[in-house]
């Protein structure tokens, strides 16, 4: 009876091993004797292939991408996990919100990669990121109304430091011309009117700042404003003498201003901050920030799964122990800290390892994010198996690189076991 049921046991067991074998074993085995040859699969090349591994620079960044992930990924959104199973107790509409938190788990990685290569566009008009970027950061700092405006033909202006002054010394009674090109009609400020010759006035510099926009001979004056063409309002001109300001103005808006007498014998300038570009928000996907934003992708998409685990561990916490703390006089905080996170410790400990493992072989989001330009910089040890393997021809690397994956794996596994092994025997 004892041989017939092992018989039936291991009938049973037979397609999960053969599958196991096929899909498992046999593709461990291949890759690690695979790992031991040179591109061509015909001479072998011994430990050349990992000795590779920490020469080549690809897989050197690679290598400390994953120790960033690693480091900060999970912890991140257990952290974030932990914050939203804890508060969302405290709410009545508490479920509703763990719903919306853990939605995103619901996307592949194609598609939450997609959504955050759009949110991390660098166009202000189409990328979410830099849109509320830029909003905040204009709504203290203002980008000029004229970054392209320059001097056109014959201009009595000359470049300075970014700005422009006047070739010559201007005189008091005298009235000035700053004809400026280059401003798109749509970009001009919205107070901006029919230029106007100013007038002279005794004891001061007067003058005007506009768009000359000549059209033809015979159709408008160069260097003088015509009825067709627009001031510059809110431009900012300075008198200068000897390297100082001696007084300044604003342009109004049919672009004439006035200076005090002080202002006889400068030279006028229209300083750098008439023309500075606006601004366009943060280079998310560049080289600096791309590793950090493609995290916070992993983060939206993952810190639900954390927040669902940590919240049925909540679920399982004796309360008679949190409000014997608070009886005795712990305020939240020291309740959060010395009792309700030891308590959730095993649980704490299962989503860190569960999304070690996870991030150690992501490929998905930094293949779909990283734009070519900054690819190198964003990669990771399987997104360079991916290419060694496919783009540049290289099986027997890309096998050690799988196998270097597997090692930095099973020590998490083992660690993972025995925990839960410990938890079994309690």
């Amino acid at each position: 009876m004892t041989g017939t049921r092992r018989t039936v046991a291991a009938l049973f067991l037979l397609p999960a091993l053969v599958l196991l074998g096929a899909l498992v074993v046999y593709p461990i085995g291949y890759s690690v004797v695979r790992s031991f040859y040179d591109s061509s699969g015909d001479s072998f090349a011994g430990v050349d292939n990992y000795r590779t591994l920490f020469t080549d620079d690809g897989i050197r960044t690679a290598l400390k991408n994953n120790v960033i992930w690693v480091v900060f990924a999970p912890t991140v959104s257990t952290a974030l996990g932990l914050v939203f199973a804890v508060l969302t107790e405290r709410v009545r509409w508490g479920t509703a919100f763990k719903l919306v938190v853990f939605m995103p788990m619901a996307i592949s990685m194609l598609a939450a990669g997609i959504i955050f290569r759009l949110v991390y566009d660098q166009d202000p008009d189409k990328g979410v990121a830099n849109a509320v970027w830029v909003g905040v950061h204009d709504t203290f700092a203002q980008s000029s109304a004229f970054p392209k405006a320059h001097p056109g033909r014959d201009s009595p202006l000359q470049p300075d430091e970014g700005g422009f002054i006047t070739r010559a010394a201007v005189r008091a009674g005298q009235p000035v011309t700053l004809p400026l090109v280059g401003v798109a009609p749509d970009q001009l400020p919205d107070g901006a009117k029919k230029a106007v010759a100013a007038r002279p006035e005794p004891g001061k510099v007067t003058g005007t700042t506009w768009q000359d926009f000549t059209r033809g001979r015979g159709v408008g004056r160069l260097g003088a404003p015509d009825p067709s063409e627009v001031g510059y309002a809110g431009m900012r001109i300075e008198a200068v003498k000897d390297g100082r300001v001696v007084a300044s103005a604003k342009a109004a808006g049919d672009g004439t201003f006035t200076l005090p007498a002080a202002a006889d014998g400068a030279r006028l300038r229209l300083p750098a901050s008439n023309f500075k570009e606006p601004y366009n928000g943060v280079e998310w996907l560049g080289p600096a920030l791309v590793t950090p934003a493609i995290i916070g992708a992993y983060v939206w998409m993952w810190a639900g799964f954390a927040m669902v685990l940590i919240a049925a561990g909540l679920a399982g916490v004796p309360r008679e122990l949190l409000e014997a703390a608070r009886v005795d006089g712990a305020t939240e905080w020291q309740v959060f800290r010395k009792v309700t996170v030891p308590l959730l410790a095993p649980v704490l400990a299962v989503v860190v390892v569960t999304l070690m493992i996870n991030v150690l072989k992501v490929f998905d989001l930094v293949f779909i994010i990283a734009p070519g330009s900054s690819q190198d910089d964003a990669n990771v040890l399987a997104l360079e198996l991916y290419r060694k393997g496919f783009a540049e021809g290289r099986p027997g690397i890309a096998s050690a690189i799988s196998v270097f994956l597997l090692l930095l794996v099973i020590p998490v596994m083992l660690f993972n076991i025995r925990r839960l092994r410990r938890e079994v025997r309690r």
